[in-house]
């Protein structure tokens, strides 16, 4: 009898956990920030979280874990742990457990990559940069002087005692895993808050997704590479990194001909043969080594490398313009919606468009010398002599509360992004120096038409958050190929519009 009497209640409470197991939780919400000047480029982070407060303390999280890890990794900070463990000289020092991590992963990778990665490739890089300053090439005897120090055995790191001891003098620089290594702690430091269930961290185009959440990634391509050109791919990933690294943003320029800044430490000279590599993989620093390897190994070899690396998948970019993809590649990859160029009957009054041309909009925004900050709210379009809206080129914002902040987009262009539920997406590329970007106008209008030729006004519009309003429109008339340096201000540093002939690689 007592039996009968409390099944009741253990019926309901079965049916209560029940229903409650049948319920679908609540999606939790993704919010979005973006910075300047972090480890020497730009950052985004998004946090799914319940609520903005977690997200917010999520956020502090990893920028804290970033700040923390950067004064012991960091080759550019005089007062690092790693710039003061190089000043050392050659004595035996105990380091940090991530110091000690990161110089046992680069011993890990020289000897995987067959010296492909080697920390002490910033001797070559030397180099070339004082060759460049007098715009010659670096001498054979140059170079054969950095690869004899580059060879040598650079430290011993001792696994019982933690210590690490310099036994060369060559310059040791630890980018190539620094920046994986801190984004993946950035991001375990960041799912520990509460109600966060999901991150993603992209520093420099190198973009982790951790949690769950899943993030569809676009390729650049490294031969059109502003900010709004077609990407090459677009990939998903959950629980992965993604990174790229290529000779298209950062390098020198000798004689006229450019030179990767991503060398050889073989041969002492830049990367040439591959232009791009992205690669994804389970593990953040694999995911780093590999790219900048795969740049500087031929692609054979480079197949070889990732397929030793359990889950790792690869697509190359060649400097002929062959894109060579591992055979898992396929499998995340997510095709691109096509494009068909719109070219209206050409009405014998109006002229359209040159197709032959376009307009890059360069910008630099306003940052301050080794200070993170947080990007400003860009917008940039264009309207036609009567005021009227005729492409809107790109919408940069975190916080969708403040867009009327935005004050002549928002009249302008608010009601059709309301409509479109505007998107966020991230792009894997080759790393950039903080702040500077270039967007194209190809002359289409926001339908994909051809515009027809005559007078247009340029506007950049930037607002920040607790911070100051700018606006800067230019009048242009595109009859010949022109250059247009702009006004700067508080919030952007320089800007201008170069309306040319395309390049091939277009």
């Amino acid at each position: 009898m007592k039996f009968l009497k409390i099944l009741p209640s253990a019926l309901l409470l079965l049916l209560v956990l029940s229903t409650a197991a049948n319920t679908p939780p609540k999606a939790n919400k993704v919010y979005v920030g973006n910075y300047e000047n972090v480890l020497g480029t730009s950052l985004e982070i998004k946090i799914a979280a319940t609520n903005n407060t977690n997200a917010g303390k999520a956020e502090d999280a990893a920028l804290a874990e970033i700040d923390r890890l950067n004064k012991i990794l960091s080759g550019y900070d005089a007062g690092s742990e790693f710039s003061q463990w190089m000043k050392a000289g050659n004595k035996a020092t105990v380091v940090s457990p991530q110091l000690f991590e990161v110089l046992s992963l680069f011993e890990q990778w020289r000897s995987k990559s067959n010296g492909a990665l080697d920390a002490s490739a910033e001797t070559i890089n030397k180099v070339w940069r004082s060759a460049a300053g007098q715009n010659r090439l670096p001498s054979t005897t140059e170079i054969a002087a950095a690869l004899n120090l580059v060879h040598q055995q650079h430290y011993i790191l001792n696994a019982q005692n933690h210590t690490a001891q310099r036994i060369s003098n060559a310059p040791l620089i630890l980018n190539s895993f620094a920046k994986s290594y801190i984004m993946d702690k950035a991001a375990t430091a960041a799912l520990k808050a509460p109600g966060v269930s999901g991150v993603l961290v992209n520093i420099g185009g190198d973009i982790l997704a951790r949690g769950q959440h899943t993030e569809q990634i676009l390729v650049s391509n490294p031969k059109a590479d502003a900010e709004n050109d077609a990407p090459i791919a677009r990939v998903q990933i959950t629980n992965k990194t993604i990174a790229t690294s290529g000779n298209y943003r950062r390098g020198e320029l000798i004689a006229g001909k450019w030179y990767s800044h991503i060398v050889d430490p073989r041969t002492g000279q830049p990367a040439g043969g591959v232009i791009s590599a992205t690669v994804v993989a389970d593990n953040a620093t694999d995911a780093g080594a590999l790219a900048t390897a795969l740049n500087v190994l031929s692609p054979e070899e480079g197949r070889q490398l990732v397929a030793s690396v359990p889950g790792a998948e690869f697509m190359l970019v060649t400097a002929d313009g062959r894109q060579l993809k591992s055979d898992g590649w396929k499998d995340m990859e997510v095709a691109l919606p096509k494009t068909q160029a719109v070219i209206p009957a050409v009405n014998v009054k109006d002229k359209l468009w040159d197709v032959n041309y376009e307009l890059a909009i360069n910008i630099e925004l306003a940052t301050i010398e080794g200070m993170r900050v947080h990007r400003p709210f860009v917008a940039v379009w264009v309207v036609d002599a009567n005021k009227k809206p005729v492409r809107q080129i790109a919408l940069w914002y975190n916080k969708p509360r403040y867009l009327h902040d935005m004050r002549s987009w928002y009249d302008t262009y608010y009601d059709s992004f309301a409509a479109a539920e505007g998107n966020i997406s991230s792009t894997t590329s080759a790393t950039r120096s903080p702040g500077k970007y270039t967007l194209k106008w190809d002359g289409k209008d926001d339908k994909g038409n051809l515009v027809k030729l005559g007078t247009y006004t340029v506007y950049i519009e930037v607002a920040r958050e607790h911070g100051t309003y700018q606006l800067i429109n230019q009048e242009l008339t595109f009859k010949s190929a022109q250059h247009i340096e702009l006004p700067a201000n508080t919030e952007v540093a320089s800007a201008s519009l170069d309306y040319r002939k395309k390049t091939n690689d277009n």
